[in-house]
């Protein structure tokens, strides 16, 4: 029996961009099954923020298309991409510093609100139970990821590996399909990494979310991943299984070394 392919939730077809006649990326095509873990990687520079860029609509680019969820376009804009489903987290942490834990989180729900302003303003009509309703969602993405006990403290007096845990919260909140996460763990020590890597585990098994992230740590890539694609100097020179990409010889000789036994970490 042949076995079946997985649907794409996401497929990026011959994407070029360039800024003032540099070129970010050329001519990049590759498709994120539903439900998997994709990590992208190469050198600093290789164009992978960018791509990123270009599937959440923060840049558009000058040709290709994208297809998300079955509808494709030549270019996607950010509220389409909200709207569908698709939520960020980015390289610098961009939260509220000002803001507690949960007022933070509780901003990755503006979407999933149907009260008006005024409603919401005066707190009536549909304004107070939704606010109950999006606050008990909150709580939930605050306990899964478990940062509960700083619910009520300022995001700006937390540390630094915190933070990046409330950001994903943020994120999560929106109850996205496709989760796109910048850098993740930059910034991390061992233990801390071992933590995101398994909320994000947790979070493609246990919710179902498809997972594209960017991250310089070959051993947590080949770990976690389903699906590994690598970029050079914003060309894809390797895409497949993380066994397959560790044993592409233009990867290896481009972006891990050429000694199998020691990968090189991007400068």
């Amino acid at each position: 029996m042949t076995a079946v392919a997985p649907v794409p939730l996401l497929t990026l077809d011959d994407i070029s961009l360039s800024f003032k006649g540099v070129k970010a990326v050329t001519s990049i095509s590759f498709a994120v099954a539903t439900g998997e873990i994709c990590a992208l990687i190469g050198p600093n520079g290789a164009g992978k923020s960018s791509l990123l860029n270009v599937i959440n609509g923060v840049y558009q680019a000058q040709s290709g298309s994208i297809t998300y969820a079955g509808q494709t376009r030549h270019h996607m804009r950010p509220h389409q991409a909200a709207e569908g489903g698709i939520a960020r987290t980015f390289q610098n942490i961009a939260l509220f510093k000002g803001m507690s834990v949960l007022d933070n989180v509780l901003t990755g729900r503006n979407l999933k609100r149907r009260s008006t302003w005024i409603e919401q303003m005066l707190r009536i009509g549909r304004a107070g139970a939704e606010d109950d309703e999006q606050r008990e969602h909150a709580e939930r993405v605050i306990e899964f990821l478990r940062i509960h006990p700083w619910r009520h403290a300022l995001v700006g007096k937390l540390s630094y590996g915190l933070q990046k845990r409330v950001e994903l919260a943020r994120a999560l909140a929106a109850e996205p399909r496709l989760l796109l996460l910048d850098e993740p763990m930059a910034g991390m020590n061992a233990q801390e990494k071992l933590e995101m890597s398994q909320f994000i585990r947790d979070i493609n098994r246990e919710l179902g979310t498809t997972v594209v992230l960017i991250e310089h740590d070959i051993g947590v890539v080949m770990g976690l991943s389903d699906h590994v694609v690598v970029l050079d100097y914003g060309r894809k020179i390797g895409d497949g299984t993380p066994e397959q990409v560790r044993n592409n010889p233009e990867v290896i000789a481009a972006y891990l070394g050429t000694r199998r036994s020691q990968p090189a970490r991007s400068q």
